[in-house]
């Protein structure tokens, strides 16, 4: 019987083979190692790593390995140390190492089909970078894939390889660009089981919202919103004011065909009015993203150096790196300290003025966590001249408005606040979202903004939203409660090690290193109707394990209690744990 070739990730059953195929590769075909009587090759890293597997029905064909960078060691310590080889200790890479074939099927697809298995499984848990040992036989292959030579030989045994690095985003551009066709081919015939799409979003960004997907992106089955759970995005569980719900119905035929003012101007003012700002530093935008888009494309080059928070927003890595091309750092934020930035570790990065760009997201998206607008204050003031800061604080309602650099913003020339309506106001549909600059800052880029940036309605309903501030208080702090049992409720549950609230209209959950993926925790959500976040494609600071859970109301919240609860359980199972549940595989 003719099987589809399938890419899965091995199980406890494919250890004896996968050991033994190396032992017969590498220690009798090509004298890496020696011979074991054993008949098996196992290493340091097998219990720490994952092995992807290709096989056709029970026929396996060849398997590879990733050590993902929070193993903390890789087999290439073995040979070279970390001050020969630094881009191990400075970036954090992932390892691919081991890919291995069956002889009778070396001449196959099914080598190249492992190595982008592997690219794929990386970029899904945030990896940035890889890292490999190209044997110096078929270094032609990995140079084909985009990987490239460090200057690092190393001998082992008879076998000699090249130390290969290669950046995922780059990697991943390489491949749709000179094999995109041929994958494409390949994917028809092919039995993908691995817990990450086959294929990376067009454009290249992950984002929320796949739960329209299940409402239908063609608007035919509206209906089933009553259905689903979105609790993907972190659009608001409460619906706008009743004077916003008012104002959009009143004359719904003329705020369609009328053209809104075409700068914004009763917006901007109504902003002014309330935040106390001076109008000349507000621009309106379609949303953040359009303000995001719009001034880092005038502002930045790929020459220049950016300082991002991990883990972050990802549209900002998106825009910096992939749009724009710019020099990225990052500052990580660790699991230890509660994911919390620390004012002086952000001060001390800061201070020498290296950077071109620092981007703050505050409160953080996903982490929820909030650092207090005075602290950061005092380190933008004592940052160099030179260093411009973008304060993102779409989520600052659910802390405090008035705990805000706005003001700051207005008369220090190097800050910017990007302030969306969004979220806050229960306006995400209709995209209204403004900055605060100095005046000059805000001048040139009312320049380069198209007229009618936000729409008709958009403009009325944040302009009323401006003006019912109790309503939305009530709002913000009951998202507070609601957050507060959803979070005892996902506690009681037996599959979780944390639950993290934050301050937000979000928190996040993680499972254990040795239960299912993230992703395969989503996915069986989504069998209720049940939409999460995986934030593993964020940072590999996630480990793949962490979702995010946006706050909805009473009845909402518990069903995702109950579709985790669900979830859990089926993952549990025999047939879960032999299907290739990641974290099985890599015992």
């Amino acid at each position: 019987m003719d099987h589809a070739l399938q890419l899965r990730t091995a199980t406890p059953r494919d250890l004896d083979w996968i050991h033994e195929l190396r032992h017969r590769v590498y220690a009798e075909e090509l004298g890496q190692h020696p011979v074991d009587p054993s008949g098996r090759l196992i290493d340091g890293l097998d219990g720490d790593g994952v092995y992807l597997v290709a096989a056709r029905g029970e026929t396996r064909i060849g398997f590879v390995s990733v050590t993902p960078p929070w193993v903390g060691r890789y087999s290439l310590d073995k040979y070279l140390t970390r001050e020969e080889l630094p881009v191990l200790t400075e970036e954090a890479p992932f390892e691919i190492r081991v890919l291995t074939v069956e002889e009778h099927w070396r001449s196959t697809a099914a080598a190249p089909l492992l190595m982008y298995a592997a690219l794929r499984w990386v970029a899904a848990r945030g990896g940035r970078r890889v890292v490999a040992m190209g044997r110096t036989e078929l270094l032609d292959m990995y140079l084909a894939a985009g990987l490239r030579p460090v200057g690092r030989t190393v001998r082992s045994g008879a076998v000699s390889f090249e130390v290969l690095s290669g950046s995922v985003a780059e990697l991943a551009q390489t491949v749709a660009e000179r094999h995109g066709r041929i994958l494409e081919r390949l994917r028809t015939g092919l039995d993908w089981r691995l817990d990450v799409p086959f294929a990376p979003r067009a454009d290249g960004c992950e984002h929320g919202g796949a739960f329209f997907s299940a409402i239908g992106t063609d608007f035919r089955t509206l209906a089933r919103r009553h259905e689903v759970v979105a609790a993907d995005v972190l659009d608001a569980w409460f619906p706008p004011s009743p004077g916003v719900r008012a104002v959009l119905s009143e004359d719904p035929g003329w705020a369609a065909r009328t053209s809104p003012p075409t700068g914004a101007e009763g917006l901007l003012a109504e902003i002014a009015g309330v935040r106390g700002l001076p109008v000349e530093s507000l621009v309106a935008g379609a949303g953040s993203s359009d303000l995001i888009f719009r001034a880092f494309g005038r502002w930045l080059t790929p020459g220049s150096r950016v300082l991002l928070l991990d883990p972050g927003y990802g549209e900002y890595a998106h825009v910096t790196e992939r749009v724009i091309g710019c020099r990225v750092e990052r500052l990580p934020l660790r699991r230890e300290d509660g994911w919390l930035l620390d004012p002086a570790r952000l001060a001390a990065a800061t201070g020498d003025g290296r950077y071109d760009l620092v981007v703050v997201v505050n409160p953080n998206n996903p982490t929820g966590r909030h650092v207090p607008a005075d602290a950061l204050r005092a380190v933008i003031e004592a940052s160099p001249v030179r260093t411009r800061w973008w304060i993102d604080e779409a989520y600052l309602g659910y802390v405090d408005p008035a705990d805000s650099l706005a003001g700051l913003a207005s008369v220090d020339a190097r800050v910017v606040v990007c302030t969306s309506l969004s979220k806050m106001y229960a306006l995400s549909g209709m995209r209204a979202a403004y900055l605060v600059a100095g005046p000059e800052t805000a001048r040139e880029l009312r320049r380069w903004t198209p007229p009618w940036p936000v729409s008709l309605p958009a403009q009325l309903a944040a302009v009323t939203a401006l003006r019912d501030p109790a309503y939305y208080a009530e709002r913000w702090a009951r998202t507070h409660v609601l957050r507060r049992t959803l979070a005892y409720g996902l506690a009681e549950l037996d599959g979780f090690s944390s639950v993290d609230e934050g301050v937000a209209n979000f928190l996040t959950v993680t499972v254990p290193p040795d239960g299912p993926s993230a992703a395969r925790l989503v996915r069986e959500c989504r069998r209720h109707d049940v939409f999460l976040r995986d934030l593993s494609p964020m940072s590999p600071a996630y480990e793949g394990r962490t979702v995010r859970i946006a706050v909805r109301d009473t009845a909402e919240n518990a069903r995702i209690v109950a579709a985790c609860r669900s979830a859990l359980d089926a993952l549990r199972t025999p047939a879960a744990v032999a299907s290739g549940a990641p974290g099985q595989a890599a015992r």
